[in-house]
């Protein structure tokens, strides 16, 4: 079977209310594996129970594979293929099922399944990869033990690694040697894992609240070691946490991790042996940038937590990814919170839902955080699931408070330890862990759309009271022509004009009907409002605050996030009316806020950094009925130009106070460098003739990856000389380190250059760019297309680079294709030439013949 299917005609679309348990269970699986990257040999021994009705077959999930071997019993059995499942009618409840089947590992481009990649093997299995290992139910709520044997030649591939803990290693003969690992806790086959190659290990011990001692390992290619650190560490510091915070202690003896350069995930939380992407793991300061770091430790935190919320409780079925993904999300939110300022990482993470999820609600890929069909699952690992999905666990921490919220999450754990669960019993713990009825809140689930929340605020000088009324309404969303009222929770402060300080404590309102209203007493003078601070609903507020009022809020509101989210708002409203007008001379109050707040040395640089920024491009064009790219570009230039300008002494100076910042990863020194290079972005609008010498001088002493790059970032939008000598000597210099160089593809593919199409389309035909590898795609196609005023160039050219990529991928790797898709569905928010041409860049795709199914999914439910 090619690895790229055929999509059918009427492909078959899976739906959440069809659930039926699976006919069998697996409780034990014993694997032996003869690992070669030509021809890999997989031995499965299956101790099979029935649990559904008399007379239903045992149906084996198989993709790409052909039975050489079939037993039941001990006995051929007799068997036939059906859609890819291998099926056997049985008789009895009970049976020992032997197969054995052939792989080729080194022509896997899927990289699911088994797979090689820079000359070790190893797996990914999540969602649907097991069945392109061997015959098996492949559904999350199968859970079986596993126990694995592999064996290989030894001085190719000295390191077998697998699941659970290791119970057994020895030669064999002809320079082969084997190992066996046994997984004691009983788990879905999206959680197995192996890996086979030569590979060095940085080692740890980590000795948990009650006293074991947990063996830790980092394994990476030999010269890779070095760079090791900065996980390891991050790792220990997520086990300590999550013991604090949720209560949860490591369960196996040994916790492996495995860095592979071939992913198309970013890391993989298989029980015992996480495999990750080489970008999650691998740091040090001349290649990694302080995001890098940051990261790092997200990811390896997130991996680490879904021990527990995903792993010990896992999915009754994929409609469930939520339940262990946006959980799990929200966990190492918390967790990287705790690491440094909370404010900046709440405000990375609201500025990353905007951007991804708010456009995907707002589309024709719309969805709930629970969906309720699919055609091809992997399509659904999406920012709704993922960072809509941590919102609502967010909003119910915010509304049932840390005690409570601990409370539920005890007992959902202890309830359903060992379990395949549903979004529904987890709400059902939270709802009795906490005594709250939540029943209202299960919306959240089931209905996709951003909430809109207008509030208005009326005050009544001479009875000192201040009423808020408020109201929300959602759009439809495909599937979904009415949408109810949901409850909402929103944190809300009052303001003094005049004093500047807040009536009261902030209060945690609940817009639980399509309106409501709060009323304020003892209110002296005119109030200033502020509203969903910290972001504690996932929606759009419409407030119609005036310039001078969220001036006002930038300069005084005690919640740093809504300090931030007003000055954003500021900037929002200036540069939607600049384009509405066509004239750039708005942006009076953004100049004396950004001033003020550069003047402010009470505040965190790191903060200044995020405050001072610019909203993007596409965020502003998703306030706009009809997005105009090249009108956005010309505004945002323009307030840019003025802000670098007018404040240049300023930007001077704070470029100053951060050039003696020898490297440290320390938050002071993180916001240090983040502030200069914000400072150093705004010299380079200004259009000082000193730049590029400045900026090249940066990137020329830069003891770390962070300011190198940062400069090599504002030379790469402009076209003076030194831009081309920055450029040549990041190549030089990092051309044997792929992730370093993925850098410099992303650089160039971000620029705001008039030529950036006509460098993308140069890098792809660079001697070092792949489409094999998807860290490689992404640092091209993946940048380019959300670079919004290049990929929407009005000759369509960026259209059609897009579309000829995933045509090119989709013959590879389908997973990696899909996933490129999103921004050409977007086609409905633009203007009738450029949607035109979108659509029909779309339907040639939709039109290709032997399209996967993948690719197919996204691109018809695009068109719509």
């Amino acid at each position: 079977m090619p690895d790229a299917m055929i999509a059918p005609a009427q492909p078959h679309i899976v739906k959440r209310s069809d659930y039926r348990p699976p006919d069998w269970l697996v409780p034990e699986v014993s694997l032996r594996f003869d690992l070669d990257p030509a021809r890999t040999r997989v031995f499965a021994r299956l101790e099979v129970r029935r649990l559904g009705e008399a007379g239903a077959p045992l149906r084996l999930d198989g993709d790409g594979l052909t039975p050489l071997v079939v037993t039941v019993d001990g006995a051929p059995a007799d068997w036939t293929v059906e859609a890819g499942q291998l099926v056997l009618a049985l008789d009895g409840d009970a049976h020992v099922v032997e197969t054995e089947v052939e792989l080729v590992p080194e022509a896997n481009s899927q990289l699911m399944g088994l797979y090689a990649s820079g000359g070790l093997l190893c797996t990914q299995c999540e969602p649907e990869g097991f069945r392109r290992i061997t015959f098996f139910p492949d559904r999350p709520d199968v859970l079986s033990r596993f126990h694995v044997r592999m064996e290989a030649d030894k001085a190719r591939y000295p390191v077998l690694l697998a699941n659970g803990d290791h119970v057994g290693a020895g030669d064999l003969a002809d320079g082969r040697h084997f190992a066996e690992w046994n997984d004691p806790f009983p788990k879905p086959t999206y959680l197995f894992a192996l890996v086979a190659g030569d590979l060095a290990v940085n080692r740890a011990v980590f000795t948990t609240r009650s006293g074991r001692e947990i063996e830790l390992g980092i394994w990476v290619k030999e010269a890779d070691l070095p760079r090791t650190d900065h996980a390891m560490s991050a790792l220990k510091t997520s086990m300590a946490w999550d013991e604090r915070v949720y209560g949860r202690e490591y369960d196996l003896g040994v916790f492996n991790i495995v860095a592979v350069a071939d992913f198309n995930f970013g890391a993989m939380e298989n029980k015992g042996l996480n495999i990750f992407n080489s970008r999650y793991i691998l740091a040090d300061p001349d290649t990694a940038t302080d995001a890098d770091y940051d990261a790092i430790a997200g990811v390896v935190a997130h991996e680490y937590f879904h021990n527990w919320s995903g792993n010990r409780v896992t999915c009754r079925d994929w409609f469930q990814l939520s339940l262990k993904e946006g959980f799990t999300v929200f966990r190492d939110q918390q967790f990287s919170a705790d690491q440094g300022s909370a404010a900046v990482k709440r405000i990375e993470d609201v500025r990353a839902l905007r951007a991804a999820q708010f456009p995907e609600d707002a589309g024709p890929l719309a969805h709930p955080i629970r969906p309720e069909s699919y055609i091809e699952i992997s399509n659904f690992y999406t920012a709704t699931v993922y960072n809509k999905g941590a919102e609502v666990i967010r909003m119910l921490h915010s509304m049932l408070g840390e005690e409570r919220f601990r409370a539920g999450c005890d007992l959902y754990f202890d309830r359903h330890d060992g379990q395949a669960a549903t979004c529904e019993d987890f709400v059902a713990a939270m709802e009795d862990g906490s005594g709250a009825d939540l029943t209202r809140f299960r919306l959240w689930y089931s209905q996709a759309g951003t909430p809109r929340v207008r509030a208005t605020l009326d005050h009544d000088a001479p009875t000192g009271r201040a009423r808020l009324r408020l109201s929300q309404a959602t759009l439809p969303t495909p599937g979904q022509p009415a949408k109810q009222p949901m409850p909402i929770p929103l944190k809300v402060a009052l303001f003094g004009e005049i004093s500047g300080q807040p009536f009261g404590p902030e209060q945690l309102v609940m817009l639980e009907q399509a309106q409501g209203e709060v009323l304020f007493e003892g209110i002296g003078e005119r109030p200033i409002l502020s509203i969903n601070r910290d972001f504690s609903a996932p929606v759009v507020i419409e407030a119609d605050r005036a310039a001078a009022d969220l001036a006002f809020l930038s300069r005084h509101d005690d919640n740093p996030f809504a300090r931030y989210e007003a000055m954003q708002q500021l900037m929002v409203d200036t540069l939607v009316q600049m384009v509405a007008s066509g004239q750039d001379d708005g942006g009076d109050a953004v100049v004396d806020a950004v001033r003020d707040t550069l003047a402010d040395a009470a505040l965190d640089p790191a903060f200044i950094g995020e405050a001072v920024l610019l909203p993007s491009e596409a965020f502003i064009g998703d306030q706009m009925l009809v997005v105009d790219p090249d009108a956005i570009a010309e505004a945002r230039e323009a307030l840019r130009r003025r802000l670098g300008g007018e404040l240049e002494d300023q930007w001077r100076a704070a470029y100053a106070s951060a050039q003696s910042n020898r490297y440290e990863y320390t938050p002071p020194a993180k916001g240090l460098r983040r502030l200069r290079t914000v400072a150093l972005g705004y010299l380079a609008a200004s259009g000082a003739e000193d730049v590029p010498a400045l900026a090249l001088r940066q990137f020329t002493d830069a003891d770390n990856m962070t300011d190198r790059q940062g400069a090599l970032g504002v030379l790469a939008n402009g076209t003076s000389a030194e831009r081309e000598t920055a450029l040549a000597a990041f190549y030089d210099r990092y051309r044997d380190n792929p992730l370093v160089l993925d850098k410099w593809f992303t650089t160039q593919a971000l620029a705001t250059r008039g030529d950036t199409i006509d460098v993308v389309e140069m890098l792809v035909k660079h001697p070092d760019f792949t489409l094999n590898n998807p860290n490689r795609l992404r640092s091209v196609v993946g940048a380019f297309s959300v670079n919004q005023r290049a990929f929407h160039d009005a000759s369509g050219r960026g259209y059609r680079f897009l579309a000829d990529m995933v045509l090119a991928v989709d013959k590879l790797n389908p997973q990696t294709a899909a996933k490129l898709v999103p921004p050409l569905g977007r086609w409905r928010r633009f203007d009738e030439a450029r949607a035109n041409l979108m659509r029909a860049e779309l339907q040639r795709i939709v039109a290709t013949p032997g399209l996967s199914k993948d690719v197919f999914e996204q691109v018809s439910k695009s068109l719509g």
